[in-house]
């Protein structure tokens, strides 16, 4: 390769693994497999490698990937945090033991390795003086990390007194574990929220939040793997060292393997391979380390990585299989999404028999047909995934994959939006979406029914005493009080409050039937043009299109909504029940704001932004969240910025917040 090719190549795989290490270090939402990243990264080492001249000191083959997040301190860790050179084959494994092996004969050591389990987590340094817990840090460049102690504190397997008091930094890993991660994911799709990418940047995620509240809430765990420093080190053996963490109450790695020699490392390593799938954790590889701490500080490290220590990627595995079929499930939130039913197969250590397809897009991207013969593949602890179809091995009586029109679990209509790639159910008496509709039919800004929590809504479903939304109107005392031990105080102020939530406003109702693209802000507006909620089940297209803040696309969610028999069906159920189909209009209505937008700009200190909305929306005006020539008025609170200065220069009205008062006296 010439050298100009090799400038354009290294200068194109930096800027991408520059781009692709961002996301995962400091972003937490990757965008390829860490295997693809691998490959890359080796692929610019082996230029470099050639061309040694091209090697600068910010490629990230000379640097730690992460950054550090401005919304922390800064720490500068007594020890660098480094990170290990990974390989992917055991000849390179041996490559290494046969070069610490020929320096061990040098040094007159002996040679032992401990092999443990690389933790697909976000590696922390934990600081202790005289065995009290006084600081944590992220690994960030390896020099300089991010202050994150508070959030450290809120882990309950951390200890914040040892049980000796010793002057100590170690190295852990903070974790989710496998169930507890699925689990996680169960209730953002329940709460209609994004799915996180994976359990490594769901943990990290949850490290980096500025409000330690957050980090509580998160079923974080941790496993310490390294003495970074310690003042009172009566040892020279590693293993040993961590069998001593264990006992001063650190939860150290379970997976730490001592080994006399290569031979039982590979071996070592190998049974961890097997065996990752039972793991509770999920892991990346496994690592291989010197034994001896005096050995370590011969052997020493690079700017980057121990000489001492290496990682062990496992490879991803690929299997063919029989596609035999494709079927359709619908989530909590109504999605419709295609799985693949498969012949069995072993891959990575675990029988694989369906997988998802994602969604209609995927299907057509890899030309799938049931019947085909096709690849899949894990890497690691990531779900299985088809990667390819062999179409050298079709016979011809393959067929196409029917993509639904109607939901397969409620019959309802199925659409996809445009510019979407889900396919919707849109029935609201779905049993597969019930438990997300009554968390939002009961919320605040809906129903508004205090008490009906998730566990309790759960707890119902499961008895068979709901099986969809109006039944909340069915339950009598002793059908919530049967759900907890003396329950019959709970059960009273439970039903009082589905009593009182038949009398909310007609805009209430409309927001808690879900209507997609139909929120609080937009039920107000049909609300008010439609007064009764058989005018607005009975309004046209066009009539909805002419609605103010309504788009064409929202307008024929509504139309169409109305029109299924379900929510015909539930309407009537809630009407029976008792619940108000009308907009409660109060005498001598004050519409001062008519036809005024407002723009909220800055920390107000009188109101907070939702009061300040809801006031000018009583008299009849709306708010926008960007400053236009249609705009009217803009608030401007405390620190008011860009949007302060461009209503500035469009000579719009500013008000201040006792302006602004007077004029909503």
């Amino acid at each position: 390769m010439e050298l100009d090719e090799a400038k354009k190549q290294i200068k194109e795989l930096r800027e991408e693994l520059e781009y692709y290490a961002n996301k995962y270090y400091d972003e937490d939402a990757p965008e390829i497999t860490d295997y693809e990243y691998d490959m890359m990264m080796n692929k610019l080492k082996a230029l470099e490698k050639e061309f040694p001249e091209l090697i600068t000191s910010d490629s990230l083959t000379q640097k730690v990937g992460g950054h550090v997040n401005e919304g922390f301190k800064q720490v500068e860790h007594v020890v660098p945090l480094q990170s290990l050179q990974d390989v992917f084959s055991f000849e390179e494994l041996q490559e290494f033991d046969e070069r610490i092996k020929k320096q061990a004969i040098e040094e007159n050591e002996e040679l032992n390795y401990v092999v443990e389990t690389k933790i697909d987590g976000l590696s922390v340094a934990l600081e202790y003086i005289d065995g009290i817990f006084v600081r944590g840090a992220t690994r960030g460049n390896g020099l300089i990390g991010e202050d994150i102690t508070d959030n450290l504190r809120t882990i309950k397997s951390i200890p914040k007194v040892l049980n000796e008091k010793v002057n100590i930094i170690v190295r852990g890993e903070v974790f989710i574990g496998k169930k507890e991660f699925d689990k996680m994911n169960e209730e953002q799709e329940i709460l209609d929220k994004p799915l996180f990418a994976n359990a490594r940047n769901a943990a990290a995620g949850s490290l980096r939040q500025l409000d330690s509240k957050i980090t509580a809430s998160r079923p974080l765990d941790i496993y310490i793997f390294n003495v970074q420093k310690f003042e009172q080190n009566k040892f020279n053996s590693h293993y040993e060292q961590l069998e001593y963490l264990v006992k001063l109450g650190f939860n150290v790695n379970p997976i730490r393997i001592y080994c006399k020699n290569y031979e039982e490392a590979q071996k070592a390593i190998e049974k961890i391979g097997e065996d990752r799938e039972s793991l509770s954790f999920g892991i990346d590889g496994a690592v291989i380390k010197v034994d001896s701490l005096s050995f370590r500080e011969k052997l020493g490290t690079t700017y980057k990585v121990p000489r001492w220590a290496i990682a062990y990627k496992y490879p991803p595995e690929a299997k063919e299989t029989l596609l035999k079929d494709v079927i359709w499930q619908v989530g909590r939130t109504g999605v419709i999404t295609p799985m693949a039913i498969l012949e069995p197969v072993k891959v990575a250590g675990s029988t694989i028999s369906k997988t998802t397809l994602h969604n209609e897009d995927f299907i057509k991207e890899k030309g799938l047909k049931i019947g085909d013969t096709v690849v899949i593949q894990k890497q690691g602890d990531v779900i299985p995934e088809v990667i390819s179809v062999i179409t050298e091995k079709r016979t011809g009586k393959e067929t196409k994959v029917e993509v639904p029109t109607i939901c397969p679990v409620c019959g309802a209509q199925a659409t996809r939006e445009e510019g979407e790639a889900a396919i919707r159910c849109n029935g609201i008496e779905c049993p597969a979406q019930l438990l997300r509709g009554i968390e939002h039919f009961v919320s605040k800004e809906c129903m508004d029914i205090d008490g009906l929590g998730y566990k309790i809504v759960e707890a119902l479903i499961q008895k068979g005493l709901i099986k969809n939304i109006a039944d909340i109107y069915n339950l009598t005392l002793e059908d919530i009080a049967s759900l907890k031990k003396n329950g019959k105080k709970f059960a009273s102020n439970l039903i009082e409050s589905i009593e009182k939530s038949k009398e909310q406003d007609l805009f209430n109702v409309i927001n808690a039937l879900g209507i997609r693209q139909v929120g609080i802000k937009a039920a107000k507006v049909l609300a008010k043009k439609y007064k009764t909620m058989y005018n607005l089940s009975s309004a046209t297209l066009e009539s909805l299109c002419e609605a103010s803040d309504v788009g064409e696309i929202t307008a024929r969610n509504i139309y169409e909504f109305f029109r299924q028999e379900q929510t015909i069906d539930m309407i009537n159920r809630l009407k029976e029940a008792g619940v108000n189909m009308k907009l409660n209009e109060e005498e001598g209505i004050d519409n001062r704001f008519e036809g005024k937008t407002f723009v909220l700009t800055g920390s107000l200190t009188k109101y907070t932004r939702n009061e300040a909305s809801d006031l000018i929306e009583k008299f009849g005006g709306k708010t926008s969240s960007s400053v236009s020539k249609k705009t009217s008025y803009v608030l401007a609170g405390e620190d008011a910025g860009s949007k302060l200065t461009k209503a500035q220069e469009l000579g719009i009205t500013i008000l201040n917040e006792e302006e602004f008062e007077n004029m909503t006296k």
